[in-house]
């Protein structure tokens, strides 16, 4: 509480925040060990502060700031010299849940904030910027793969997860032409916030350097409801950049997301295994049999 003080004091100092009416709230951290405080003006929610390790806030405030134009982000109002903490905009709403349709919050998300994506020097490492860096895509997806057998072990048949093997080096074909882009990284609706079933901001970057349709795959598949068909391709229609796409491309790239994301499910959101595990008797059938 002591440290939560002292950053007050500061922004008061600064004039960044008046002493009037003022109120602190703790907020969930998700699953990082980031520390997240709501400042409340007059009983109602204006700034976040969130303190975490040095390079998570500047990667976060460099994120955020590269994006400055896209109304879903919120806007950085300071970050601390020695990148202890940063305060941004509070928007209004709630992360999970009240979403409306997935096609309606899928179509906003793509065409304001994946449709800005801009691209990154060939030079710069794929993957996590405060991760494990890759010298390809491959290489992640590699990874990604081995994590999510790991975590699925028996849940699935063991048929299912050599096809899904198949899958991965199927894919490689794909990566030597595939562009480097700035991704938010984590784009799923525990960081989606919605106000009247209509989405409203995205929130927690965890930046990554990948192809855009890592972050389309990952939101269409962050919740159990609305895997479908219609879903997915109504919604890849508006994406820039489709036409590069074939139909079976994207569908595999949706199997290996679902995939990856039921092994992610078990970890940390245990409560949507059933409906994944339901959708996944459907996409299932995608997967190869052989190469």
């Amino acid at each position: 509480m002591e440290k939560i003080n002292e950053i007050i004091d500061l922004l008061i100092n600064k004039g960044l925040v008046v002493n009037d009416h003022l109120e602190l709230k703790g907020l969930k951290s998700g699953t990082t060990d980031g520390i997240l405080y709501t400042i409340l003006f007059k009983n109602m929610p204006t700034y976040v502060i969130k303190i975490d390790h040095p390079n998570i806030i500047t990667s976060t405030e460099e994120f955020l700031l590269a994006y400055k134009d896209v109304e879903l982000l919120p806007d950085v109002l300071y970050t601390d010299h020695k990148k202890e903490f940063i305060i941004y905009a509070y928007i209004p709403g709630e992360t999970h849940y009240n979403r409306g349709s997935k096609l309606e919050w899928m179509k906003i998300l793509i065409k304001e904030l994946f449709n800005n994506y801009v691209k990154v020097d060939r030079d710069i490492a794929w993957g996590r910027i405060n991760g494990i860096q890759r010298n390809s895509w491959s290489d992640f997806n590699q990874s990604s793969f081995e994590s999510a057998k790991m975590n699925i072990g028996k849940l699935l048949p063991n048929e299912d997860h050599k096809r899904v093997e198949l899958l991965v080096n199927k894919l490689k074909i794909f990566h030597n032409q595939e562009e480097k882009y700035y991704l938010h990284g984590d784009t799923g609706v525990h960081n989606f916030v919605y106000s009247c079933n209509q989405l409203k901001g995205v929130i927690d970057p965890s930046p990554l350097i990948g192809p855009k349709v890592y972050d389309f795959t990952y939101a269409f598949c962050s919740s159990p409801d609305s895997l479908d068909l219609h879903t997915l391709f109504s919604s890849f229609s508006l994406w820039n950049g489709n036409a590069s796409f074939t139909k079976e491309r994207l569908l595999d790239e949706v199997v290996f997301q679902l995939y990856t994301r039921i092994g992610v499910c078990i970890k940390v959101h245990p409560h949507d295994l059933d409906g994944y595990m339901e959708a996944w008797k459907e996409w299932r059938k995608y997967l190869p049999s052989n190469l």
